[in-house]
């Protein structure tokens, strides 16, 4: 499968409150890893993960990673 043209990847939450979860995000539009996430809850919060070092690619294309580690900041209440 090509992903060259992929405009997600899998975000992988490694710890915190969401440890374990994966969410489907976007790439920048220059093409890197957002570095934040800010994931909302409906209890009037939302945590904060910042990029950590993992990344996995595609056998098939290595310019582009297909799931990306990120590690627990903080939980801010609105």
């Amino acid at each position: 499968m090509d992903t060259s043209s992929a405009s997600s990847y899998t975000a992988k939450l490694i710890d915190g409150p969401l440890e374990g979860k994966t969410v489907a995000t976007a790439f920048l539009d220059t093409g890197d890893p957002r570095p934040r996430l800010e994931l909302g809850t409906d209890q009037g919060k939302h945590y904060v993960y910042a990029r950590g070092a993992g990344l996995e690619f595609d056998a098939a294309d290595d310019t582009r990673p297909t799931a990306v580690e990120y590690r627990f900041v903080e939980t801010v209440f609105d």
